[in-house]
């Protein structure tokens, strides 16, 4: 239902000498969920100001209203001419359309806007608000920060994933448009999150996801990195766990047999990183191993990716990737088939970790579970990865960019497969949530401060986090 006129005459509202003035007549566009855009903010049952800012003596405010999902804004201690207007945004405050100007009339000292939902309930838009105004007789504009209801968003689990919905490419059915492997990440820890805190409002990502790329590359989710391969099947192991569709196992098992393709013989055994067969390394192999046990789990009678997953282990061990201090290396020196030395990535414990605890759960063998547990200890103590106790991925980078920023969820993901680190994992959530955060829970690279800025790899971690934590 669009609304091409507004009620041009609405209530004066009664609190600090507010009134809600004519709301212009075309919005940048008009969305209904409960109600339209314009609802006059006197009908709203509760009013929360998350946000304000000031401007040569003019108070300018958010206002939300959490039972409808709706806000709106306002100008106080101002003077006639003085505008006031909202901004709404569809990805997570990248970009935005401008909506319900008004403007102080004669006589008064402040106004407000009507409210505007937060979100596109129809068209799945997940979205943010913010008020911005000016004073009448200047140029400079301000705004509060981006701010949204507590629809979807009840607790900080749920609030971080409507955050990384904020961020989801309705278009290309990935995060931030292009993210690829790191898309599979984000779509696991939206599919975790779902599980676990029985929020259903995004599944719909599962479907989109899958019919907008399947075809894509190599298709089923296929292409020339053997890693990015695995991430994707493991994707889809747990869309199959959610829906029942049987097509997301077959996919899984599509691409479990395109990583499988690409073991041979060399330095023993094992995959490689990337089809022109020149790396192999601990991310691709724990992903092969994980994945595989993860669908001998799912398949009655399996004994093909049992077999490989327990391959896969013996090999991994054979390398020495796993070193003295029982932390995980990047990979394996082909020229000598042992352990390169190189960085310990968080997620390189923590898909082993998560690998062997599903390899015990298909074998019943306990060496898996003991090594999983060894690696995790480790991980959790090393003040290498644990800076004052808070992990920190090594070169972690200030800003949210590159793929690194995804290594962390993979980690905690894995701790909270295995179990027993709650404490730990309640202690990362804590500081994330007290320190790394903005005002509509999106989160930064660092879990101990200060925010900086967030993207889709930042964020599923947190998910990951949150999702994992107690």
């Amino acid at each position: 239902m669009r609304h091409s006129k507004w009620i041009a005459a609405l209530a004066v509202a009664a609190t600090v000498g507010l009134q809600l003035q004519t709301v212009d007549a075309a919005l940048a566009a008009t969305i209904c969920n409960r109600y339209c855009d314009g609802r006059d903010p006197a009908l709203s049952p509760g009013d929360r100001v998350p946000a304000g800012v000031g401007l040569y003596g003019r108070s300018f405010k958010v206002h939300v209203n959490d039972t409808d999902a709706m806000a709106w804004a306002t100008v106080e201690s101002g003077q006639a001419g003085d505008e006031v207007w909202l901004d709404r945004s569809f990805d997570g405050g990248r970009a935005w359309t401008k909506e319900a100007t008004t403007s102080v009339p004669a006589g008064s000292t402040g106004w407000r806007t009507g409210m505007l939902n937060v979100d596109d309930w129809a068209n799945r838009g997940v979205g943010v608000l913010r008020a911005c105004g000016k004073a009448g007789d200047r140029p400079e504009i301000v705004c509060t920060s981006w701010v949204r209801s507590t629809w979807n968003a009840w607790d900080r689990r749920t609030a971080a994933a409507t955050a990384l919905m904020t961020r989801y490419d309705r278009g290309t059915g990935l995060f931030d448009t292009n993210g690829w492997w790191t898309s599979a990440n984000a779509l696991t820890a939206i599919i975790d999150n779902s599980r676990i805190s029985g929020m259903h409002s995004y599944d719909y990502a599962i479907a989109t996801t899958y019919d907008k790329q399947v075809n894509a590359a190599q298709g089923q989710f296929r292409n020339e990195f053997i890693d990015d391969t695995g991430w994707w099947g493991l994707a889809w192991v747990a869309a199959y766990d959610r829906t029942g569709d049987s097509r997301y196992l077959n996919t899984a098992r599509a691409d479990a047999d395109h990583m499988n393709a690409y073991w041979d013989t060399r330095c023993g055994g094992g995959v490689y990183w990337k089809t022109d067969r020149t790396v192999k390394n601990a991310i691709a192999n724990s992903l092969f191993i994980q994945l595989n046990a993860a669908l001998s789990q799912r398949i009655a009678g399996d004994t093909v990716y049992r077999g490989r997953a327990q391959a896969g282990w013996t090999w991994f061990q054979s390398t020495g990737m796993i070193n003295s201090s029982n932390l995980v290396n990047d990979g394996v020196n082909l020229s000598t088939c042992r352990n390169n030395g190189d960085v310990t990535w968080t997620y390189n414990q923590g898909v082993l970790i998560n690998a062997l605890t599903q390899l015990n759960k298909v074998t019943g063998d306990a060496n898996a579970l003991t090594v999983a547990r060894r690696v995790a200890d480790a991980a959790t103590t090393s003040t290498y990865l644990n800076v004052n106790g808070i992990l920190r991925e090594p070169n972690e980078p200030d800003q949210c960019s590159g793929d690194g920023v995804s290594f962390k969820g993979a980690f905690v993901r894995g701790l909270g497969a295995l179990g027993g680190y709650g404490t730990y994992l309640q202690r990362q959530a804590n500081s994330a949530y007290a320190n790394d955060r903005n005002s509509f829970d999106a989160y930064g690279s660092h879990w101990a401060g200060p925010f900086l800025s967030t993207n889709h790899g930042c964020q599923h971690s947190a998910v990951d986090l949150l999702n994992a934590a107690p």
